[in-house]
């Protein structure tokens, strides 16, 4: 299904300031919300973006990004993730847009044998969050470029989101929709993680939100 829903202004931390991260960033700024972005260098390697961001942008630690946020934005390598703290996390919304690249992350067993999924695995991680698993499917030169708020949601470019929080897929799709995107709900984080990994017939497509909500066969926004 494509979720819909109005909200207010956020405060967003994002761990992870490389091309998915960082444009996200942009978009949830010029949306309104408040950003503190983090990443593995800290200190002046922020000095740029943040610059670039305004006034509604600071940098910050790990730590720091995470007391910020209602919502904690995660984009670093998943091979990365237990580097993670495992504090402060209770009580937020996560939104995942890890993958899973066992050449770049090395062999992790349980997605091999798809006994789990890397957004189950950052559950266990983070105990008390409430994960949904977004933006991993979109290009970050489509983050950047195909964000229109004039479109109807149906028409809009689709960005996949799973979960087993509801309230918190709810908040999630208002951030996504904020920046001109729809949100196309894949489920719980068992299957709907697995719908979205790389190799998917859902990954990177560049697709509307009709189109999405047909192709995992979802009653789709408008019907």
């Amino acid at each position: 299904m494509i979720r819909t829903g109005t909200g207010g202004i956020m405060k967003i931390g994002i761990i992870g300031a490389g091309n998915i991260g960082s444009n996200a960033a942009k978009l949830f700024v010029k949306a309104g919300h408040q950003v503190a972005i983090s990443n593995s260098r800290g200190g002046d390697s922020l000095n740029d973006l943040v610059e670039e961001l305004g006034d509604n942008a600071e940098s910050a630690s790990v730590e720091a990004a995470i007391e910020f946020g209602d919502v904690i934005f995660i984009s670093i390598p998943l091979g990365k993730y237990q580097t993670l703290p495992t504090n402060g996390f209770e009580g937020k919304i996560v939104i995942d847009s890890n993958n899973y690249y066992p050449d770049r992350d090395g062999i992790i067993p349980e997605l091999e044998n798809g006994s789990t999924t890397s957004s189950e695995l950052l559950v266990n991680h983070l105990p008390g969050a409430s994960v949904v698993k977004a933006f991993n499917t979109i290009w970050f030169e489509h983050l950047k470029t195909k964000g229109n708020t004039d479109l109807p949601l149906s028409e809009r470019r689709a960005i996949f989101i799973a979960g087993d929080d509801s309230e918190a897929k709810e908040i999630v799709s208002r951030l996504i929709e904020g920046i001109g995107f729809a949100a196309v709900d894949t489920g719980f984080l068992a299957e709907g993680g697995k719908l979205q990994q790389p190799g998917s017939a859902i990954y990177n497509k560049d697709i509307t939100a009709q189109e999405a909500a047909d192709l995992i066969g979802y009653e789709a926004f408008g019907k």
